[in-house]
């Protein structure tokens, strides 16, 4: 939602402005420190290489002075703002959600400089040197690490020691592979790694029992010249021996002999009645796989389960088959648990001394049918509002693992209040859709595609009645299209068929003659069939529950209106008013791009910065004078530049002389953000951002001057905000106040366009409240 800021909300802006200065400020961080101790101020690295880097070495100090937002100490300031000898409300909740001070242990800066010498020597870098320097004053203490690091030790040998034949011609076979190299500096991860990586290695070949406890190294530092020699041993397998206890054996390679999927596995039966639920299902063999379920018609057609499964019976046992096993089936999403394991059987097989399991694929379901009722918040455009939803859900509709689900919809969302007549939107709908767990393409049946690259198809169906006070809207959808993964973290989606038909069955009177005024609005309100279809693709690399730097990247593009040009041209229709019309109605013709990219840069465990940057751009032709209405970009709100309310900047420098109209939309923008976001206490957040970009029109539009996009002022045009926001995290929504501030104005016709250069900032004109749902990017 928008609130534009009048004196209705000039209060709340101030709240939370002295709430900001109340945070930010400091008290004596030394309050509660005792007598004769001091408190951890600063831990600073030194180091003599860039081969290491400080944030690296900082790691391994054992003691971490007090968090810093900004370089204040808040959480300390929240425990000293407390009384220590009271525990009523609010000394005891404000140190529960502080922090109490951290007394400086010279204990644990021994351990430090311990644990950064044991790093070094890890990575090759033997005999450096840590030294430690503690300065205290008023009771803070600071602490400097100074780091001599020496020439790192280099591998001059691989030796080889594989006790077991049958896997030397492997290990040698795959040494190409190793991450211990010749000439490369040691480094004890590299060991590490190698150990996992060998492991995989050989369980991937068949060798079911083996594991990382047979791979050991030996590191000889004595060969001189700063050289090392690593010794590669791997183990053979041991086994019980009647009369010597344990022997030595080679390891064994296992073949998959049966795989026993249970596909409508009940664990608290299986647990409860133990023999007498396994007694009580039918075995069934389809295709070489055994089928253990209760009688009857099956839940899930076995050959979609088949389709998921890379653990063929005859096949060599192979790790990697088993997890992609497990994700392929879990992402038909009709299970709730996954279970795979493996059982060795009693001797049995040829006397060659070739070993067998069984695979053992335990699948518990959801229930097929589900009802749901519930209230959520929206945000649609930066408007605030609540949704009523009704949602039926079937998990596996034709047997096949089909998702299919209807919502019904009702909407209230609240515009601005400044408007005359612009007060709230409601919105009805009912929607119906479907996903399929393969390609609806005859010829990406095949079951290598579908393994491969877990393919979903999708159909939808949709109809909106939305009514605002100056018109009335409604939206008819219809989608067909396909999603699919490429890769660790990439993910496609392509939907040829894309249609909306969007008809206009009210306006009202005097909003007609304001969209008027302009050539390009007057051309977005009509009634509009938009037809084609759209690719986009995603990258990203967060990974859940890891505090990990990540990145989003997304790409978007999408064509409309040339089949049904094409079938205008074909069948020799005449143009009405310059425009075909297909069953009727005018039809949308144009091309749409879009590239969002997102960093997330993890700075400590309470705070985080986030860039991010969007490129668009639409291209009108041929049927089309401009963009239909929904596929326009605009501008400020909740989600863009936070100083100017949502759809009032731009385009370009254009001087809005009607600042009732608030839906000033065009062909291109261009937006930058960064946004520093940190963690208080309780479910607060904060956070401080800046904004930069616009919109512009990609033909001139005489009736907005300044409007269009040129390459020699664009630069010019571009808006500046800032400003900082709280956030309420409900574990299940987060609720966002944001306070934008104007910095930079692009529609001030002549320089400096920056607003603190020409004037004070004025709280009514330049400062925006903005209350969203969720972060903003």
């Amino acid at each position: 939602m928008e609130y534009f800021t009048s004196n209705k909300n000039l209060s709340a802006i101030r709240s939370i402005l002295l709430l900001a200065a109340v945070v930010l400020s400091s008290c004596n961080p030394t309050k509660y420190v005792p007598a004769g101790e001091s408190l951890l101020d600063r831990n600073i690295v030194n180091v003599n290489s860039s081969d290491i880097s400080r944030k690296e070495l900082a790691t391994y100090i054992r003691q971490q002075p007090n968090k810093r937002i900004f370089g204040a100490r808040f959480h300390l300031g929240l425990y000293n703002w407390s009384n220590i000898e009271k525990y009523r409300w609010p000394h005891g909740w404000l140190r529960n959600i502080g922090e109490e001070p951290v007394i400086f242990d010279i204990y644990a800066t021994t351990r430090s400089k311990e644990q950064m010498k044991s790093f070094l020597s890890s990575r090759g870098y033997f005999n450096s040197e840590v030294l430690d320097t503690v300065e205290t004053e008023k009771k803070r203490s600071k602490v400097w690490f100074n780091i001599k690091i020496a020439e790192p030790y280099v591998v001059r040998k691989v030796i080889y020691e594989v006790e077991d034949p049958g896997l030397l011609q492997l290990i040698y076979f795959d040494s190409i592979n190793s991450n211990i190299t010749r000439h490369k500096p040691f480094s004890q991860d590299d060991l590490l790694s190698e150990r996992a990586r060998l492991e995989r290695f050989i369980r991937d070949k068949g060798f079911y029992n083996f594991s990382s406890d047979f791979i050991r190294f030996r590191v000889d530092t004595t060969v001189g010249d700063r050289q090392v020699d690593v010794y590669y041993e791997v183990a053979r397998a041991q086994e019980p021996d009647p009369e010597s206890g344990i022997k030595a054996v080679p390891h064994s390679q296992y073949q998959i002999r049966n795989v026993y999927i249970y596909p409508e596995y009940s664990p608290g039966e299986a647990l409860s009645s133990g023999e007498r639920y396994f007694s009580s299902l039918d075995t069934v063999l389809y295709k070489g796989f055994y089928f253990i379920a209760p009688s009857g018609k099956p839940r899930i057609k076995y050959d979609l389960l088949l389709q998921s499964l890379f653990i063929m019976p005859g096949n060599t046992f192979n790790i990697s088959s088993t997890e992609r096993s497990h994700k392929h089936i879990s992402s038909l999403k009709t299970y709730r648990l996954v279970n795979i394991s493996f059982n060795e059987p009693r001797a049995f097989g040829p006397s060659d001394g070739q070993r067998y399991i069984d695979g053992i694929i335990q699948l518990t379901p959801f229930a097929q049918q589900s009802y749901s009722f519930g209230l959520e918040g929206t945000n649609s455009g930066g408007n605030l509002g609540a949704a009523l939803n009704l949602l039926y859900q079937h998990k596996n509709l034709f047997h096949g693992a089909q998702q299919f689900n209807l919502k019904l919809k009702g909407s209230y969302e609240t515009l601005s209040n400044d408007i005359p007549g612009f007060r709230s939107t409601q919105e009805l709908g009912v929607e119906a859709n479907i996903q399929f767990p393969e390609f609806l393409l005859p010829f990406l049946k095949a079951e290598n595609i579908i393994r491969k690259y877990d393919p979903k198809s999708y159909l939808q169906l949709a109809y909106n009645f939305q009514k605002i006070p100056v018109y009335t809207r409604t939206v008819a959808n219809a989608t067909f299209g396909y999603n699919w993964n490429s890769r660790d973290y990439s993910s496609h989606m392509l939907y040829p068929l894309q249609m909306n038909l969007v008809k206009l069955p009210y306006i009202d009177p005097e909003f007609a003659l304001r969209i008027d005024t302009s050539s390009y609005l007057s051309y977005s309100y009509k009634d509009v069939l938009i037809m084609g279809g759209s690719y986009t693709y995603i990258f990203n690399n967060q990974k859940i529950q890891k505090s990990k730097d990540h990145t989003f990247f997304k790409f978007n593009f999408e064509v409309a209106g040339n089949l049904p040009a094409a079938i205008s041209r074909l069948t020799g229709a005449e143009a009405t008013e310059g425009s075909y019309t297909i069953f009727g109605q005018q039809f949308a013709q144009y091309i749409r791009s879009d590239i969002d990219v997102r960093y997330n840069r993890i700075v400590n465990d309470v705070s985080s910065v986030v860039y991010r940057g969007f490129v668009g751009i639409g291209v009108p032709y041929g049927n089309s004078v401009t963009l239909p209405f929904e596929k326009q970009y605009f501008g400020g709100g909740a989600n863009g530049i936070r100083g100017w309310q949502v759809r009032t900047l731009g385009p370009g420098s254009y001087i809005n002389y009607l600042p009732s109209f608030i839906n000033q939309t065009a062909d291109i923008k261009l937006e930058f953000n960064a946004e520093y976001r940190f963690k208080l206490f309780w479910i607060l957040e904060g956070a401080v951002f800046i904004d930069a970009g616009n919109i512009w029109t990609i033909k001139e539009d005489t009736d907005r001057p300044g409007a269009m996009f040129k390459f020699d002022k664009f630069v010019d045009d571009i808006a500046v905000g800032s400003g900082f926001g709280m956030r309420f995290d409900l574990n299940f929504v987060l609720l966002r106040a944001d306070i934008g501030i104007k910095m930079r104005d692009p529609s001030i016709q002549d320089n400096p366009k920056w607003i603190r250069a020409r004037r004070p900032f004025d709280l009514g004109e330049d400062f925006s409240l903005v209350i969203g749902i969720g972060y903003p990017f």
